[in-house]
């Protein structure tokens, strides 16, 4: 019934907080590794705020936000699945969920949310993000897709 979508879940939630644990481990002691020079670095960077650093220090705002924002999700993604409806927005949903668990679980036990991944693009340095960010950014292109697919086919 429900264990493929369980599945993808908990291999994505696991596979950003391994690379937070590595991070922590090997790249917080030297903080930054290039990797491509004026391209791509893991750079690690404890964000108390929420995307590209937007509002520092608010952590329960964001823990009452990310559980409000999976249970809809969760809602959602129930209602879509028993009624057989657009698979590609029930996979966006999971995407989205897992991110927001992922930093969720930051949050929670470290008090911040460890990004690391840092990308110099035409001179712009983007702000540092995580596997967890890449999982929300993937859900909304994803719901925004099978939205606009949904309403073309008339669902």
């Amino acid at each position: 019934m429900y264990i493929l979508p369980v599945i993808l879940l908990g291999i994505l939630i696991l596979t950003d907080q391994l690379t937070k644990h590595i991070a922590v481990t090997v790249l917080m002691p030297v903080g930054n590794i290039d990797i491509i020079d004026n391209f791509f670095s893991l750079t690690y960077v404890e964000n108390k705020g929420a995307a590209f650093g937007f509002l520092q220090g608010a952590k329960w705002l964001f823990i009452i936000l990310t559980i409000a924002i999976c249970i809809l999700c969760i809602i959602y993604y129930v209602r879509l699945r028993r009624e057989n409806r657009s698979r590609l927005i029930r996979i966006a949903l999971i995407f989205i969920c897992s991110g927001a668990v992922g930093n969720l679980i930051d949050r929670v036990f470290r008090g911040y949310v460890v990004d690391m991944l840092n990308f110099y693009i035409l001179g712009y340095d983007y702000p540092v993000f995580n596997f967890a960010d890449i999982c929300v950014c993937t859900g909304a292109f994803l719901l925004v897709v099978g939205a606009f697919l949904s309403d073309r086919e008339g669902e």
